[in-house]
Protein backbone atom coordinates (compact mmCIF):
# COMPACT_ATOMS: atom_id res chain seq x y z
CA UNK A 1 0.00 0.00 0.00
CA UNK A 2 1.27 3.48 -0.85
CA UNK A 3 0.42 6.61 1.03
CA UNK A 4 0.62 10.03 -0.61
CA UNK A 5 0.42 13.13 1.56
CA UNK A 6 -0.91 16.51 0.49
CA UNK A 7 1.51 19.41 0.90
CA UNK A 8 1.62 23.07 -0.11
CA UNK A 9 4.20 24.26 -2.65
CA UNK A 10 6.21 27.11 -1.10
CA UNK A 11 9.03 27.48 -3.65
CA UNK A 12 9.85 26.29 -7.17
CA UNK A 13 13.21 25.96 -8.91
CA UNK A 14 12.21 25.82 -12.58
CA UNK A 15 15.81 25.11 -13.67
CA UNK A 16 15.83 21.78 -11.83
CA UNK A 17 12.08 20.99 -11.92
CA UNK A 18 12.16 20.80 -8.12
CA UNK A 19 9.94 22.39 -5.50
CA UNK A 20 9.94 22.90 -1.78
CA UNK A 21 6.71 21.79 -0.13
CA UNK A 22 5.46 22.33 3.40
CA UNK A 23 3.38 20.06 5.57
CA UNK A 24 2.88 22.09 8.70
CA UNK A 25 6.35 23.22 9.75
CA UNK A 26 8.14 20.42 7.89
CA UNK A 27 9.59 21.34 4.50
CA UNK A 28 10.93 18.94 1.89
CA UNK A 29 12.41 19.18 -1.60
CA UNK A 30 10.44 17.19 -4.18
CA UNK A 31 10.49 16.62 -7.92
CA UNK A 32 7.83 18.14 -10.17
CA UNK A 33 8.76 15.88 -13.10
CA UNK A 34 5.41 14.05 -13.04
CA UNK A 35 3.06 17.07 -12.95
CA UNK A 36 2.55 20.14 -15.08
CA UNK A 37 1.57 23.72 -14.35
CA UNK A 38 2.38 23.75 -10.62
CA UNK A 39 2.62 27.19 -9.03
CA UNK A 40 3.67 28.41 -5.58
CA UNK A 41 0.61 28.09 -3.35
CA UNK A 42 -0.74 24.97 -5.08
CA UNK A 43 -1.31 21.75 -3.16
CA UNK A 44 0.16 18.50 -4.47
CA UNK A 45 0.06 14.88 -3.40
CA UNK A 46 3.60 13.73 -2.63
CA UNK A 47 5.05 10.24 -2.46
CA UNK A 48 8.72 9.21 -2.21
CA UNK A 49 9.99 12.62 -3.24
CA UNK A 50 7.69 13.21 -6.21
CA UNK A 51 4.56 15.29 -6.70
CA UNK A 52 1.99 12.90 -8.17
CA UNK A 53 -0.75 15.41 -9.01
CA UNK A 54 -2.29 18.72 -7.99
CA UNK A 55 -5.28 18.83 -5.66
CA UNK A 56 -7.52 21.58 -4.34
CA UNK A 57 -6.86 23.25 -1.00
CA UNK A 58 -10.18 21.86 0.26
CA UNK A 59 -9.22 18.30 -0.68
CA UNK A 60 -5.81 18.73 0.97
CA UNK A 61 -7.38 20.01 4.21
CA UNK A 62 -9.96 17.20 4.25
CA UNK A 63 -7.30 14.54 3.66
CA UNK A 64 -5.02 15.93 6.37
CA UNK A 65 -7.95 16.07 8.81
CA UNK A 66 -8.80 12.42 8.09
CA UNK A 67 -5.14 11.36 8.51
CA UNK A 68 -5.00 13.24 11.85
CA UNK A 69 -8.25 11.64 13.06
CA UNK A 70 -6.83 8.21 12.19
CA UNK A 71 -3.67 9.00 14.14
CA UNK A 72 -1.45 8.78 11.05
CA UNK A 73 -0.16 12.36 11.46
CA UNK A 74 -0.38 15.11 14.05
CA UNK A 75 -2.66 18.10 13.60
CA UNK A 76 -1.38 20.28 10.77
CA UNK A 77 -1.99 24.03 10.67
CA UNK A 78 -2.12 25.38 7.12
Amino acid sequence: MCLALPAKVVDIDAATDMATVALGEVQKAISLALVEDVQVGDFVLIHVGYALNKISEEEAEQTLRIFAEAGLIGEVAQ
